[in-house]
């Protein structure tokens, strides 16, 4: 078989690993002569098209990645791969994934809308030749997935009367499907059905964490004209939203936000909000990534359905304050009316879906800060410099100390958007075009511009995630108690005794461990928090992305705060090099010891209306906490907390005791599933470190 034959075979039999790029390479090969933006186009109509389709015999709603599989010569998958890779595509830096669509828009206007839509801008825009082939580019893109759609409901219809396949099933989703290609979705089913379609298709795309945004608002108008007419019921659009929701990969992190509030104030739960939440506590999996946006309008039966989904032990839906998101969006300039409808994408990054970028986000170790002002610029465990070159011997007060510190956290800010918009804005954002994300976006088809070219409404957004807030305010603490108050140590012997990583320092490194620490409604280290984000937020609000947008702080370190901790040496909170550094938000794990609600007092202290981005507070709970009147007294924890600014919280309800027996046991535990900080995962999956660092969160009664 030669190199030219096997190409143009067709794949009919999906068993191999998962090759997009081979489906790429088929569509580009037929339009090789074809201007750079449309080949990338008619690779991503080739993907679509001819991937091949796979139906499970329990599925109502279809869409799955195993159709993308190459089983042939491995000759052909390697020339296809060395291809597409030689042109390049964009990364998470260069806003490749992370995005929530427009879904209200193409649920509205269905796929033929979306055509027209394109032809009616093709009209605007004729005399405009760049304009006019980004939008052909968006036409093939959607082409592919058109067809797409067609091959599954052609195989639906090629499966009926097969053993093991349930006709009025497959006879359900080849209507449903052929209905797509005729005009916007007209049932729950045929909306969920599309949703998903394109959700597959961004993963055919290699697209990661793509959200499904605010899934009981944009779905609510059908969902509520169904049950009207009753073609359908509760119990049947939970089985839907169960059968969607499986298919989602253990391994993607896909945001589904429910509740928050409408624009005029008022709650925006309803019927819908609670069937995903019964769903995604039916399907018992680490995904979708649930996130419920709470108000003070938020219905009690609602959050404490909420916590009772977290009680089992999935850990989520992570709690979202409206009180607090809705101002800190507001602050980055954009509209009301959009702010009000935000969601989440990934872990817990507030997004305007369909109208900005795909997100992206990067670490901002500030523990590693200390060390420089305490060496004189000089880190040597990090192998890094800074600005600073007074030596500790010189530094006479905690005020001084701090002048210091700020100093070299202003220039690493600096030095950090720097970096970031050197890489973003190095590349041709016009040779590496995003057309299937781009037709997601009604602004993108108005102005015929793709969606990193000016499309959008608003410009990217870029996350700095901020590292250690409690590792870094326990350390202050530690240093004006230790060296500036009691004087039981001077600053250059605490230098000396982080270089040693404490060995030989016993005294001293009890003495540190003994200072106040966040998490106990202690305003002296408190405080310290408090600086941390206004000082750093002022510091990023002065920055810009290469095409206008803002810099947002996060504070969210995924488990970033393990890895963050390898390369940073001892700090004066006592905590010895390599070590992980304070989890996002929360305080370092174990030196929270006077409860949850001094723990909830001390992290709501900091402003987080300056956080666009979002925060993660990991707690965790007996499992005890989730039952009968505790329930209600921590729904009341809860809104006591966010009351008072906190921004988000999640938590785990798992013992100790279990966590420790799964570690020992793990073939006992297969489905046991736990919040990590941010995502929830099969707790016997993690790496484990990662258990470890699970196992360390204080445990509160």
């Amino acid at each position: 078989m030669t190199l030219h034959t096997a190409l143009r075979e067709e794949f009919t039999a999906p068993r191999g690993k998962f090759t997009p790029a081979y489906y790429r390479f088929l569509g580009m090969r037929d339009h090789i002569r074809a201007p750079l933006p449309l080949l990338r186009a008619y690779g991503v109509e080739g993907l679509f098209s001819r991937s091949g389709t796979h139906i499970h015999k329990n599925d109502l709603i279809v869409g799955c990645l195993r159709g993308a599989s190459y089983t042939g010569p491995a000759e052909v998958l390697e020339h296809a791969n060395r291809f597409v890779t030689s042109l390049g595509k964009r990364e998470f830096w260069t806003n490749d994934s992370h995005f929530a669509p427009d879904y209200a828009y193409v649920l509205t206007r269905g796929l033929p809308g979306l055509y027209e839509d394109i032809e009616k801008s093709r009209a605007a825009h004729a005399d405009s030749p760049d304009r006019l082939q980004t939008l052909e580019g968006m036409s093939i893109a959607l082409q592919g997935f058109g067809r797409l759609i067609a091959n599954y409901a052609a195989a639906a219809e090629g499966l009926c009367g097969l053993e093991g396949y349930d006709d009025h099933r497959l006879v359900f989703i080849s209507q449903n499907c052929r209905a797509l290609l005729r005009a916007a979705p007209a049932t729950f089913a045929e909306g969920l059905q599309l949703v998903w379609l394109c959700h597959t298709a961004f993963m055919l795309e290699e697209r990661g964490a793509m959200a499904l945004g605010r899934m009981d608002q944009y779905l609510y108008p059908l969902y509520a004209a169904d049950i009207a007419a009753g073609r359908l019921t509760d119990e049947e659009a939970v089985e839907l939203l169960c059968n969607t929701f499986t298919k989602i990969p253990t391994s993607d992190v896909v945001n589904i936000c429910i509740g928050g509030t409408n624009a005029d104030g008022t709650t925006a739960v309803n019927g819908l909000s609670r069937c995903i939440l019964r769903a995604v506590r039916t399907c018992n999996a680490p995904g979708p990534n649930l996130s419920a946006r709470i108000s003070k309008e938020t219905p009690e039966d609602f959050l404490l359905a909420c916590l009772e989904s977290i009680g089992t032990g999935l850990g989520y839906p992570a709690l979202m304050n409206d009180e607090v998101n809705i101002p800190a969006l507001l602050r980055m300039g954009y509209e009301k009316e959009d702010v009000y409808n935000y969601c989440m994408v990934g872990c817990i990054e507030n997004f305007l879906a369909g109208q900005q970028p795909a997100w992206s986000d990067g670490r901002f170790d500030v523990p590693r800060f200390i060390d420089y002002v305490l060496n004189g610029g000089i880190s040597t465990y990090n192998r890094s410099v800074g600005i600073t070159r007074t030596a500790a011997e010189d530094i006479s007060s905690m005020k001084e100390f701090m002048s210091l510190l700020e100093a070299e956290l202003s220039v690493g800010a600096a030095e950090y958007c720097a970096s970031f918009n050197a890489k973003n804005g190095g590349i041709r954002q016009d040779a590496l075009p995003s057309p299937f994300l781009s037709s997601f976006c009604r602004e993108c088809v108005e102005r015929g511009l793709d969606i990193n070219n000016g499309g959008t409404k608003y410009p990217s957004a870029h996350g700095a995630v901020l590292m250690g807030v409690g590792t870094m305010a326990d350390s202050l603490a530690a240093i004006e108690k230790v060296v500036f108050t009691d004087r039981s140590a001077t600053l250059s012997e605490l230098r000396d005794a982080l270089a040693a990583n404490f060995e030989g320092y016993d005294e001293l490194h009890r003495t540190l461990l003994a200072a106040p620490k966040y998490g106990n409604n202690d305003d002296f280290v408190d405080k310290y928090a408090v600086w941390f984000l206004d000082f750093l937020a002022g510091e990023f609000d002065r920055f810009h992305t290469p095409d206008g947008g803002r810099f947002y702080v996060a504070m969210a370190a995924n488990v970033q705060n393990i890895y963050a901790g390898r390369h940073i040496g001892a700090t004066p909170d006592g905590r010895r090099a390599g070590e992980p550094l304070s989890d996002a938000a929360s305080p370092t794990y174990g030196r929270d010891t006077r409860g949850a609600t001094s723990t909830l007092l001390s992290v709501s202290k900091p402003d987080y209306t300056k956080v666009a981005c979002g925060t993660v507070i990991n707690q965790k709970f007996s499992p005890s906490m989730f039952e009968g009147d505790k329930l209600k007294k921590l729904a009341a924890l809860v809104r006591t907390y966010f009351a008072r600014g906190g921004q988000e919280i999640q938590m785990n309800a798992t013992s100790r005791e279990t966590l420790i027996d799964a570690m020992e046991h793990p073939e006992k535990y297969p489905t046991l599933v736990v919040r990590v900080s941010g995502f929830s995962e099969y707790y016997v999956r993690l790496a484990r470190e990662v258990q470890l660092d699970i196992l360390s969160r204080t445990q509160h009664e």
